[in-house]
């Protein structure tokens, strides 16, 4: 059975499945600086940003797809979480037993995520935030979107305090600074003889150190951002919106917040243009304009998806949107081949490259990585480790 024909029969739109695919492409474009360079160091500005055509390339990731992908993303485990709790309903199966089953495959495949390939890994994160997600689960679309929206603005608002605390102790307290500034750069140049030069073995154990110190301010900076979209998510599938690709909020959107978002963003990725460091409170202020801007430029995205799945059923529409449907399996397959390119142990291009160069290659990944999964697609029902994922969830049952 064709992906068009199977979606037509279970009576969903392809509109999810494209934005799940938009969302895999952008989350390679920001995600490839955690594996080019050190983070601890100073990301793209500590040797990245060398030519005209490297900042163009960071601006435009900064402005056009930093924190947009992954509330995106986020957006679209909430809309998950609704069509699994329907399919429960539907075969009169219990939906908790099946959830938390989903719940648990989500840290398996978390594990193997942050000791293989990436430290700053999304799964952790997701299965925690899916645990408290749960309790949602009989709220109308108003209560969520009214809790969406108080979250989102506690996780702006924390970082604005942390861009404030920073530019007050490059003010008031230069010394301390400089000293923080010079132990990361210690634990940069730490990563850069592992990640350039080390095991893989070594990897293993720098990468789950860095997450190890790093997971709590993960979900003290994302973690709001990404719980506030499951809710948006779900709500979308309460009031039938995500269903809808002609609904009022996604033309509101790409006419209206599209802009107020692109603007907002454009700020933020000057400002982080600018910075000198990770350290540097504009890099913190550039953050906070972006996590401001996010939620309208998530929602001119998919504005924008929605437009192009009312699109006749062409080739190109199909191939991504089918590609979009294994999002677990591109996700691991494009932190794989990071690691691979990038890690001394492998093609060992770490810190070699400019921005643009290094985008570029999360380009070609991202397009693989879905492209892999469509056309695996043509002749399986699901995802490679979809399969695996389902397998547990369902134990067997149908």
């Amino acid at each position: 059975m064709s992906y068009l024909q199977e979606t037509k029969d279970a009576g969903r739109h392809v509109f999810p499945d494209l934005a799940r695919a938009w969302a895999l492409f952008g989350i390679a474009l920001v995600n490839v600086a955690i594996f080019a360079y050190s983070s601890m160091k100073g990301g793209y500005t500590a040797g990245g940003l060398e030519t005209g055509l490297d900042e163009a390339a960071f601006f435009g990731v900064n402005a056009l797809f930093l924190m947009k992908s992954y509330t995106l993303f986020s957006f679209m485990f909430g809309v998950g979480f609704a069509y699994q709790m329907g399919s429960a309903e539907r075969s009169g199966a219990s939906f908790s037993g099946r959830y938390w089953r989903r719940i648990v495959g989500l840290f398996f495949f978390a594990a193997i995520n942050i000791v293989l390939f990436f430290q700053g890994d999304i799964l952790f994160v997701y299965g925690v935030l899916g645990s408290l997600l749960f309790l949602f689960r009989k709220s109308s679309a108003k209560t969520l979107i009214t809790w969406a929206i108080w979250l989102y603005v506690i996780q702006v608002v924390l970082i604005f305090l942390f861009a404030g605390f920073i530019a007050m102790g490059e003010s008031f307290a230069p010394e301390e600074m400089a000293a923080e500034a010079e132990r990361m750069a210690e634990m940069g140049a730490e990563a850069f003889a592992i990640y350039s030069a080390g095991s893989f073995a070594d990897t293993v154990i720098a990468r789950t150190t860095e997450w190890t110190n790093n997971v709590f301010f993960y979900f003290l900076i994302q973690g709001w951002g990404a719980m506030a979209f499951f809710l948006f998510g779900l709500a979308a599938v309460r009031n039938d919106t995500i269903a809808q690709p002609t609904a009022k909020i996604w033309k509101t959107g790409r006419r209206v917040y599209l802009p107020i978002g692109l603007v907002l963003g454009a700020i933020g990725a000057w400002l982080t243009l600018e910075a000198t460091s990770m350290m540097d409170s504009k890099m913190m202020l550039g953050m906070g304009f972006i996590a401001l801007g996010s939620p309208f430029s998530t929602v001119g995205y998919l504005g924008i998806i929605a437009k192009w799945s009312l699109a006749p059923d062409g080739p190109i529409k199909t191939f991504f949107a089918r590609g979009g449907t294994a999002s677990l399996t591109a996700y691991l397959m494009q932190n794989m081949l990071f690691t691979l390119i990038f890690y001394g142990f492998a093609f060992g291009l770490y810190a070699k490259l400019g921005a643009a160069s290094v985008i570029g290659i999360a380009a070609l990944v991202g397009l693989f990585s879905i492209a892999f999964t469509s056309l695996w697609r043509i002749a399986f029902k699901r995802g490679p480790l979809e399969y695996v994922l389902r397998g547990f969830t369902y134990l067997g049952a149908r």
